[in-house]
């Protein structure tokens, strides 16, 4: 079924997969940085997995960034809320929760804990317990090692992203930072720093450079099954975990984790990029997990 979501500013075009039979629940997707159609693989593959048990799926377009700003956190919590709002229409009074991959599942944990009403669980994939900034700190750290650079790279690496951070957070003018950039752009593993060559005429530009999702994390009320590639190379997995782990120990909020063998930021078998490589074990794990949660969260609300 093809829809629109109104959000501030204009609507959203999305697609909602309803399952055939009675509806047990739905799951509503958010978006990786790099991922913001709703026809992107890990998206349709929960349209094409959960329906069929009695699931319904919506998928939407993320709002573009402007003037080259990535989508704010806050504003793409706003709209998860407006996409949840639009499937509750569809599926009554069955209970919806956010997925979530990367930087989706930011979104979807401030989601959460800002409207705990509207989020009854989350399914969070790569979900990174530390800042955006330190977490691509370490992403861009473990892409050069295991590219085969030496720590002597890593280094100038970690020195550069200080300085376009510092120019960021306006703590360093752009004079400054662009030689910092202009001083390495020449090396063999510049492209894996994921910095412009040119930095942006002005700071500002990456707005949730420093949010702390661990706050937020203890604000969540919901179930929330993490999943984790044992290999991931952008996300700090064990810091992210125990992130989790302080945040909710007092509330004791139920946090699954499960760690996905032979996957790496995604969710697929030898770092593929498509519907075919799809782990089995992550499927398996979604459809039992969520056939628990909805059990519980189904009888919770028809009593």
């Amino acid at each position: 079924m093809e829809l629109s979501i109104d959000v501030d500013g204009g609507q959203l075009p999305a697609t909602l997969d309803l399952p055939a039979g009675p509806v047990r629940g739905a799951v509503v997707a958010l978006h990786g940085a790099e991922a913001g159609e709703r026809s992107y693989f890990c998206y349709t593959h929960l349209a094409q997995l959960l329906p069929g048990s009695g699931i319904a799926v919506l998928r939407f377009d993320r709002r573009p960034g402007v003037r080259g700003a990535d989508v704010p956190l806050s504003r793409q919590s706003d709209d998860a809320a407006a996409a949840i709002q639009c499937a509750r229409r569809y599926v009554g009074d069955a209970p919806i929760g956010l997925w979530g991959w990367s930087q989706g599942a930011w979104a979807a944990s401030l989601t959460a804990a800002r409207q705990p009403d509207l989020v009854d669980f989350l399914i969070l994939v790569s979900s990174s317990g530390v800042s955006p900034a330190a977490q691509m700190r370490y992403g861009t750290a473990e892409q050069l090692r295991r590219s085969g650079f030496p720590e002597p790279d890593v280094a100038e690496l970690h020195h550069l992203r200080a300085a376009v951070e510092d120019y960021q957070r306006g703590r360093l003018d752009r004079q400054t930072a662009q030689r910092v950039v202009d001083g390495v752009a020449e090396r063999a593993w510049f492209p894996l720093a994921w910095v412009p060559r040119q930095l942006a005429p002005r700071p500002g530009t990456w707005a949730d450079l420093d949010f702390d999702p661990e706050p937020i994390f203890a604000r969540v009320s919901c179930p929330v099954l993490l999943c984790y590639g044992t290999t991931d190379a952008w996300v700090p997995i064990d810091a992210s975990i125990a992130a989790w782990r302080r945040a909710t120990a007092a509330s004791g909020t139920p946090v699954s984790v499960c760690r996905l063998d032979g996957c790496d930021h995604l969710p697929t078998l030898d770092g593929g990029e498509d519907l075919a490589a799809i782990s089995g074990q992550y499927s398996a794990e979604l459809l039992s997990w969520l056939g628990s949660q909805l059990g519980r969260l189904g009888s919770t609300i028809t009593d």
